[in-house]
């Protein structure tokens, strides 16, 4: 693995990484139990991918940059400066959501404050929004870059192919990080490209790309580093392709045994990104068992808090259906 301080990040930056893909997996693991229990009604997982969404954000300008994050984005949006608590309010879909005051579906992010597009249903078409947004940058001669996000499957969309070619033949500040988790809903990777790598779809556009592991945050950081340094030079955009593996089901109304094996999956856990930084830490010695402890105590509480305050928040008033929605 790579060494944390070859990148000048120091052992409090690496612990906090830790801490927020910790936080995104226990706030998830939480949303299922909810889940379960009737008390939100959909969930989309992010389990198995927290490493490069923590990784990626943090080698942003959390001041500057502006982003697009796809609906699995848990660890990209904490580590930009969103709460649990606004997460939760968005899970039950209350009207305190700062999201979209309980009118999107869970995952659907969007923040004026922290410069995030607003997320729509309809898959990829973050792309050209965010290419669009990298155009703006261009234009003003911003000291900053337009990240987005998407599963791998969601690169065989047209929003896909005329975001990327706009971004490389205009040679914008653009970073696509495809989330590559091996399944777009049941289906397995072979089955939706025949190239080896989603990247291998940069060289058709004239863009720099790239193929990481996604299971090792300091790798993703690293790469999301350069390609935004190269953005801001001038160089144009970069794909790149995060690999790492989907825990759960596509969503909360999936049966993945349908298509795929208890086995394979418990194979992938060994190399889950939270597993595999929590040993890099506690080899470093910079975890130890009393800060894990501690901070597992604190992020339950922090949870817990959420939870209860989400439950008593009131729905959206129906006077405000159609404020915001054009006609």
């Amino acid at each position: 693995m790579i060494n944390h301080e070859d990148l000048q990040l120091t052992d409090d930056d690496v612990l906090e990484m830790y801490r927020l893909m910790l936080t995104a997996r226990r706030f998830d693991e939480r949303t299922w139990l909810l889940n379960r229990a009737g008390k939100i009604p959909f969930l989309v997982s992010c389990q198995g991918q927290e490493a490069q969404q923590v990784g990626a954000a943090y080698a942003l300008d959390r001041e500057r940059d502006y982003t697009a994050p796809y609906y699995r984005d848990f660890g990209v949006v904490l580590a930009l400066g969103m709460t649990v608590k606004d997460l939760m309010m968005q899970a039950f879909a209350k009207a305190a959501d700062p999201n979209s005051g309980g009118r999107q579906m869970p995952g659907h992010f969007g923040s004026k404050r922290l410069r995030m597009l607003s997320g729509s249903s309809p898959v990829t078409t973050q792309v050209p929004h965010a290419v669009g947004v990298g155009l703006a940058c261009q234009m003003n001669n911003d000291q900053a870059i337009s990240f987005v996000t998407l599963g791998e499957g969601s690169t065989n969309q047209g929003d896909f192919h005329e975001g990327a070619n706009f971004a490389a033949v205009h040679k914008l500040p653009v970073i696509i990080m495809v989330e590559n988790n091996q399944y777009a809903i049941s289906v397995p990777l072979n089955k939706q490209v025949a190239c080896e790598k989603i990247s291998d779809r940069a060289i058709g556009y004239g863009m720099y790309g790239e193929t990481i592991d996604g299971n090792n945050p300091l790798a993703v950081y690293q790469a999301i580093k350069k390609a935004r340094d190269r953005a801001l030079k001038g160089e144009g955009p970069s794909l790149i392709e995060a690999v790492s593996y989907r825990l759960t089901a596509h969503s909360s109304d999936d049966d993945d045994m349908t298509y795929r094996t208890q086995e394979e999956i418990d194979q992938a856990k060994e190399q889950d990104g939270l597993h595999t930084f929590r040993q890099y830490l506690v080899k470093k010695n910079i975890l130890t068992d009393q800060i894990e402890s501690e901070m597992e105590a604190a992020i339950k509480v922090e949870i817990n808090q959420a939870t209860e305050a989400a439950e008593k928040a009131p729905y959206p008033s129906v006077e405000t259906l159609y404020d915001g929605v054009y006609q």
